[in-house]
């Protein structure tokens, strides 16, 4: 990945340039030390000359794109410039002034908007950190400090404040009882900082030649060599996948770690501000000599199977077949922003339109015109879903048809990224933005809400869908790197699969798991055993050695082939045991003898596991036991033929639910088949007596039994009775063993009686 860098055409300008800002419709304003504001478009050229100021600009910032979907019509195109009078205006898109406020006593040196767009943020040379409306009106005087505020930026749930004041960086909340955190940062002056919304992560940059990421806890993750010249800009991209770094004459594109990416020399004098455009896919900055310039983000590559695709102009996409070694290179008259390459698709975003190709046939794509710009795109496989800047979330077919526009609570599209929204073949599933500790569902045919929301007990990080499968799951991790998996649709049993994990993802092509944990690779080749035998989690899971550093990224998760990013942007391949893969097949098409053969000729207990665990969740009990056997595992194997032997079907339905750790569903099964006495023993074996007693006596049979049990279980502990029902039925319920035998003896005959019971 890399920058084509260039300067406009025309140096309108007359002087320094202070600051630019893309606005909505990615147009890109720029104002200078010459009190004129100007317009240009994405190619670099000037659109038109706003009215001008009666004042030096010192900062300028367009009204933000997470705040679009919350306001409409002309009033949310506008922008703020900062001036060095003191003066703050705010000004529509044609550059009439909207409202004029004298706010500091000397130059404001910095003003940003909060990521909701419902407030502002001022600092100034006289040291003061100010709060005001979107509208203008002052709200409060934040922070006093004896030196000047020379770079500020909001928290992304709007509610603190980060400044620099000379070295340090300090983070204010807006609630005053509310203590502030702060720390050293820089050796020297800072003159830069940002704060990501997506990635939660801190870049600042300084005089001291020096620029660093942070946590918002202030937990240094990076910290670059020291340069000649002092670090004047620091910008993320909105995806919080990487940022920009300015200098003298010099500019970085960074990963969000910290390493560069890229380094671009051109004489523009020092970059004073850097601003991305809303797609994440073109930056700009404003150089001290007077220039405007204009990037494009490049040469991303991304990889499927035997393809890859590379966008090697603004315009120009190379698809190339590495089995083949044929290249097939796609023109578009608009700029792409951008593109995806999964599930047998390409989806390529321009300015203005989606094409939509199958690798089989890149020759005739289907075509949706879009209005505003794409800033996400997810595929699977039945459909895909794109989020741009002004309608927000929508899902279309593979064939260009429009499925829906999903618009729920806690739904801002805004907020949708990589890591908290995942989509499947019939849902789509999102971090709660209003809440990070809830994920919600939806239908993806409709929109519309889908399934009880899952309500986690910490704040969930990161989301992702199972792809194939009868029954649709979900992997999430926490704020404490916890990877948890749960059903969706039914009810919501949580297990822990592993701590300290950075990244997770699910096959593409079956139902496997793999996660990024203590830097090595974690593949569960059937994490369904955690909720049919848990005992066999540990035999389904493989950990694969690779040094891949801190923080790295699974990319792709195709077949047996695994893409991982290290920290360092090196691509590291991980190929895993294909056997699973032919396994799942057989099983998906009810083949379970092939898949017994298979399991046969191979004689790995991985492969065993994975069928034991597939037999018994199909209730396949030959499978299961054949299985089992292979495994050692004898007392399931005896379990099986106990299975084998019971006469009536819904009472292997209720154990296998008991096997599976799931009394209340086993329980159900038996009362609604009418097996009491076996829903009441069932409680007795797990001696759950309160429950047996209170089924015998709401079907008003078998309470001797239960008196008869729970009398032998206190003799056997040397116990007294103390519960309060037992001692209420002591004395009026009379113990005869013989007639309880004989009761319990035709209750099984009975069931060997049923319609369809087993002979």
């Amino acid at each position: 990945m890399r920058i084509t860098v260039f300067k406009a055409e025309n140096t309108t300008h007359k002087g320094l340039v202070a600051a630019v800002g893309w606005n909505v419709t990615n147009d890109l304003y720029s104002c200078g030390d010459d009190y004129a504001i100007w317009c240009w478009n994405r190619d670099g050229k000037p659109i038109l000359k706003l009215e001008n100021i009666d004042s030096i600009s010192t900062d300028l910032q367009c009204y933000p794109l997470t705040s679009h979907w919350n306001r409409t019509g002309s009033g949310s195109d506008i922008f703020v410039v900062s001036c060095i009078d003191g003066s703050l205006h705010i000004s529509n898109r044609t550059g009439k002034e909207e409202k004029r406020v004298q706010a500091h006593a000397g130059s404001i040196l910095c003003v940003r908007w909060s990521t909701d767009g419902s407030a502002l943020a001022t600092g100034g040379e006289d040291g003061i950190v100010k709060i005001w409306s979107c509208s203008g009106m002052l709200r409060s005087t934040l922070a006093q400090s004896p030196c000047p505020i020379y770079a500020l930026a909001w928290s992304p749930s709007s509610d603190q404040v980060l400044f620099a004041c000379q070295g340090r960086l300090i983070i204010k909340s807006l609630q005053s009882s509310i203590k502030e955190s702060h720390w050293d940062g820089h050796n020297g002056l800072i003159l830069a900082v940002d704060w990501n919304y997506a990635s939660n992560l801190l870049t600042s940059g300084g005089e001291d030649g020096v620029y660093k990421v942070w946590d918002y806890h202030g937990r240094m993750i990076y910290q670059s060599s020291k340069i000649d010249d002092s670090i004047t800009s620091v910008a993320w991209c909105p995806s919080g996948e990487f940022f920009a770094v300015g200098s003298f004459n010099t500019l970085w594109l960074c990963d969000k770690t910290g390493w560069v990416l890229w380094k671009e020399k051109l004489s523009a004098g020092s970059f004073l501000r850097i601003s991305w455009s809303n797609d994440g896919a073109q930056l700009a900055g404003a150089g001290a000599n007077g220039f405007v310039v204009f990037g494009q983000i490049v040469d991303r590559k991304l990889e499927w199977l035997k393809l890859s695709a590379t966008l090697r102009g603004c315009g120009h996409l190379r698809v190339y077949d590495m089995v083949t070694n044929n290249t097939t290179d796609l023109e578009f008259c608009d700029r792409v922003v951008q593109f995806r390459l999964e599930f047998r698709h390409l989806i390529v975003a321009t300015t203005n339109q989606c094409y939509i190709y199958s690798v089989s046939n890149l020759n005739a794509p289907h075509v949706i015109d879009v209005k505003y710009a794409i800033i996400l795109i997810r595929l699977c496989q039945r459909y895909f879903m794109i989020i741009d800047s002004f309608v927000g979330l929508q899902l279309f077919t593979y064939d260009g048809r429009h499925l829906s526009s999903p618009k729920c609570q806690g739904l801002r599209p805004e907020f949708l990224l990589e890591r908290n929204v995942a989509i499947s073949t019939d849902t789509v599933a999102f971090i709660d933005t209003s809440d990070h500790k809830l994920i919600r569902f939806l239908d993806a045919s409709t929109g519309k809400l889908a399934g009880e929301p899952f309500r986690h007990t910490v704040e969930i990080k990161e989301i992702a869908l199972n792809q194939v499968g009868t029954v649709r799951r979900i992997a999430f991790i926490d704020r404490n790197q916890d990877l948890f998996i749960t059903p969706v649709y039914h009810k919501h049993e949580v297990f822990k699969l592993a701590t300290i994990v950075d990244n997770v993802r699910w096959n593409d092509e079956a139902d496997i798991i793999a996660a990024i944990a203590y830097q090595k690779l974690i593949v569960w080749y059937c994490p369904s055993a955690a909720f049919v035998d848990r005992d066999l989690l540990h035999r389904v899971k493989v950990i694969k050695e690779c040094d891949l550093g801190k923080n790295p990224k699974i990319r792709s998760f195709v077949t047996s082939s695994c893409i991982l990013r290290r920290t360092d942007g090196a691509i590291v391949s991980s190929y895993i045991c294909p056997y699973p893969f032919v396994l799942f097949q057989h099983v998906n098409s009810r083949q379970w003898e092939y898949a017994a053969q298979l399991c046969r000729f191979v004689k790995e207990d991985l492969l065993w596991a994975c069928l034991a665990t597939m037999a018994v969740d199909a209730q396949e009990l030959n499978i299961a036991e054949e299985a089992y056997a292979a495994l050692d595992e004898v007392d399931k194997v005896q379990f099986m033929l106990y299975l084998k032997d019971l006469p009536v079907e819904e009472a292997r339905q209720a154990e296998l639910a008991l096997f599976k750790r799931h009394p209340d569903k086993a329980e159900s099964i038996l009362l609604q088949a009418g097996l009491t006495y076996r829903a009441i023993h069932m409680n007795l074996k797990l001696f759950n007596w309160d429950r047996a007693l209170e089924l015998a006596v709401l079907h008003k049979v078998h309470i001797d039994t239960v008196m008869w049990y729970r009398q032998h279980y206190l003799m056997r502990i040397k116990a007294i009775e103390t519960k309060e029902q037992f001692l209420h039925f002591k004395d009026q319920v009379k113990i005869d063993p013989q007639k309880i035998n004989a009761k319990i003896h035709q209750e099984m005959l009975q069931e060997g009686s049923r319609q369809g019971a087993r002979k």
